[in-house]
């Protein structure tokens, strides 16, 4: 018998791709790559049980060695990266599945500590005003945000180039596709946000101006591989990482047209509990295939999708404890609950170990239809 849950079981070409479903994982930071920025066996490991998804946006990848915000977080800047990521790659293609790897730099949310004695770069020199990282639960350094370096013009251009350059060692490797990560307040974020970007020239200003970095990004990789080889990630309005835009509508409109022009494989839309209709307002914006984002649930997901209001759907916390969502929400099968505590540990705890349907714990499991409720550390 039909369900309404059944769009979310059709194909759907994106990019290059003919993707099984329009169930996506989205991309998540684990921090188990090793020091080096060189995915593990556990990364390996962890693509590979999740690859029934329609297809797999990784966890945020830094295309520089300037871009890195956290510890054991990968990068692909370094023929060694690439082989790492060419065997993660290969293992998601030997179970049928698809993957993207997302480009993020985190710019300004840095620290020297991470970046070998040399300071943090953004489009100027303005530190994030709140010391958000005495209480991060991520695995970085514990103290205030030192006020980074403005890169010059040249430095914006070395830095678009190093985004073209990470996506052709992507291509390289086998990946999909490159996803750029212009949400949550990293360096394309910051370019278009009114307090980070203070910059006259022709990256800073109106929203034309502050658009262009990632615009140009964009255009960089897509003249590099293709055009469906490149996607843009965006979180309207979202102030995380202490960003702010004095008019998201309208920076959001405008590069959302901007970005339709360019026929990318999709854009990946986030609504962070903002209070204007960011879906309804960008989806008419945008002539391709658009990723929604944020807080869905199987039921919720179908019905976004089954209204016209995106194509495919990416999950986040429901994909840490569930290796095989796909096959859950098909079955009409309990989803595993996560335990929060193992979010942003190392080793396989938390990461790799978590069962199939068969083998989980009823104890653990709620309805599919429920939003997210993690298992919290005692």
């Amino acid at each position: 018998m039909a369900s309404a849950n059944d769009v979310l079981f059709e194909p759907l070409k994106v990019g290059n791709l003919n993707l099984r479903n329009r169930i996506v994982m989205a991309p998540m930071s684990r921090h188990r790559s090793a020091m080096s920025g060189v995915p593990t066996d556990l990364n390996v490991e962890y693509y590979r049980q999740r690859a029934s998804a329609g297809l797999l946006i990784t966890e945020g990848t830094s295309p520089s060695p300037l871009g890195q915000a956290y510890l054991f977080t990968p990068g692909l800047h370094t023929e060694e990266h690439a082989a790492g990521w060419r065997r993660v790659a290969d293992a998601v293609h030997g179970e049928g599945g698809a993957i993207f790897v997302q480009l993020m730099h985190a710019g300004r949310i840095s620290d020297t500590l991470l970046l070998n004695g040399e300071a943090p770069v953004a489009p100027s020199a303005v530190a994030p005003p709140l010391n958000e990282p005495y209480s991060s639960p991520w695995p970085k350094v514990k103290r205030a945000y030192p006020t980074p370096r403005e890169l010059s013009h040249q430095d914006v251009l070395k830095t678009i180039d190093e985004y073209r350059a990470s996506a052709v060692l992507a291509q390289k490797a086998g990946i999909d596709g490159v996803e750029i990560h212009a949400a949550a307040g990293y360096l394309p974020m910051q370019f278009l946000s009114t307090n980070a970007n203070l910059r006259t020239d022709e990256w800073g200003g109106s929203i034309e101006r502050r658009s262009a970095f990632l615009l140009a990004v964009v255009d960089a990789i897509a003249a590099a591989t293709s055009p469906g080889f490149v996607s843009v990630k965006v979180s309207p309005g979202w102030t995380f990482n202490q960003v702010e835009d004095t008019d998201p509508v309208g920076t959001y409109s405008y590069l959302v047209r901007e970005l339709s022009k360019r026929s990318i494989a999709y854009l990946h839309v986030g609504n962070y509990g903002m209070d204007w209709d960011v879906y309804g307002t960008l989806r008419p914006l945008f002539d391709g295939p658009m990723i929604v984002n944020a807080g869905f649930h199987r039921a919720a997901a179908a019905a976004m999708i089954g209204a016209g209001g995106a194509d495919l759907t990416a999950f986040g916390q429901h994909y840490i404890a569930n290796p095989d969502l796909v096959e859950r929400y098909r079955n009409d099968w309990d989803v595993s609950r996560p335990q929060l505590a193992t979010y942003y540990t190392q080793g396989y705890d938390g990461y790799t170990d978590y069962p199939v349907y068969a083998e989980s714990d009823p104890a653990t499991r709620q309805g599919a239809d429920l939003p997210v409720n993690p298992i919290m550390p005692e």
